[in-house]
């Protein structure tokens, strides 16, 4: 086995992670102006697990950690499949879009919101 397998795997199982939570974080507020509220919290629980997980690992994904075994390289997509200004802003950029999510979801669901 080539010593670059590993982190190929990794990149890929992360990047299909990432995928998953990116497209949670989308669809909270689709679900949310469809009025399912049941999905949209749903959504909303499972990226707050990631979060918590996130919080544990001081704000890195475990997946990086185990990426850093297999290589030196330390640019911000040295672990996944991504353009790296993504890779980059990638807690800035989702982050704000998922507390964006939740409000709309919660001023919906109170009827504070149309």
């Amino acid at each position: 086995m080539n010593t670059t397998d590993p982190l190929r795997w990794v990149k890929l199982i992360h990047t299909v992670v990432w995928a998953f939570f990116a497209g949670c974080i989308v669809a909270i507020p689709i679900f949310a102006l469809l009025g399912n509220y049941p999905v949209a919290a749903i959504l909303s629980m499972l990226v707050l697990l990631e979060v918590l997980v996130l919080v544990v690992y001081d704000w890195r994904c475990p997946l990086t950690l185990i990426a850093a075994r297999y290589t030196e390289d330390r640019r911000a997509n040295f672990d996944i499949y991504l353009p790296e200004w993504i890779a980059r802003y990638n807690k800035s950029i989702f982050g704000s879009a998922y507390v964006a999510g939740l409000v709309l979801t919660l001023g919906r669901w109170a009827g504070w919101l149309p």
